[in-house]
């Protein structure tokens, strides 16, 4: 009987885009839960043996890369040109679409305050982001999300595993109200008691 642990591997090899444990698992005729156990361990070697080779989860597949750390080295074989660093609005359009999606365009519009569409279509071309749909209003404005490309580049699970947004405008302002009350009740118990 063959092993099915490096079947597991040459499926992700020559898949090279992310695989269901499911249809990994109807491959090698077992339970999608030994199949995802198989892959795990796969994860587990690469990462004990510091290969050149990692498996990453996105979503609910997994996709076989390679290590972060020789990026360089693989620029230099394949002779690839560096990506040019994303602008601050094109990072500022991606947290909106990011932790709000899907969003419209004009969603994103009316949070940053400026026209956006140049940005967006530059974040679809580099695959960051697409569209998810209409939304049923007048007009059936294109919805927007990130893709698995965008997990991918920002290292993440799930979208899920985004950071937490700092405490908003709002939360400060509330405290900074409250904190001018308190002096004034205080000096009004003060009166009272002075009665």
């Amino acid at each position: 009987m063959y092993d099915k642990k490096a079947a597991v591997e040459a499926i992700l090899f020559a898949s090279g885009s992310p695989v269901e444990p499911d249809k990994i698992a109807q491959a090698i005729e077992v339970k999608p839960s030994q199949a995802e156990k198989l892959i795990l361990e796969l994860m587990d070697d690469y990462e004990k043996q510091e290969r050149g080779i990692r498996i990453i989860k996105l979503n609910k597949s997994y996709q076989m890369v390679s290590a972060k750390k020789f990026a360089p080295e693989i620029r230099k074989v394949m002779d690839l040109r560096r990506n040019t660093p994303l602008s601050q609005a094109a990072l500022e359009v991606l947290a909106v679409v990011a932790y709000n999606q899907p969003v419209t365009k004009a969603f994103v519009e009316q949070v940053r305050g400026v026209d956006c569409s140049g940005v967006l279509g530059s974040l679809t071309t580099k695959g960051l982001v697409e569209e998810k749909g209409r939304l049923e209003l007048p007009g059936r404005p294109l919805l927007y999300g990130t893709t698995e490309n965008f997990l991918r580049c920002f290292n993440l699970e799930s979208i899920e595993n985004l950071p937490p947004l700092p405490e908003s405008d709002k939360n400060a302002n509330s405290e900074e109200e409250s904190e001018k009350e308190q002096p004034e009740n205080n000096s009004n118990e003060i009166e009272q008691s002075d009665k």
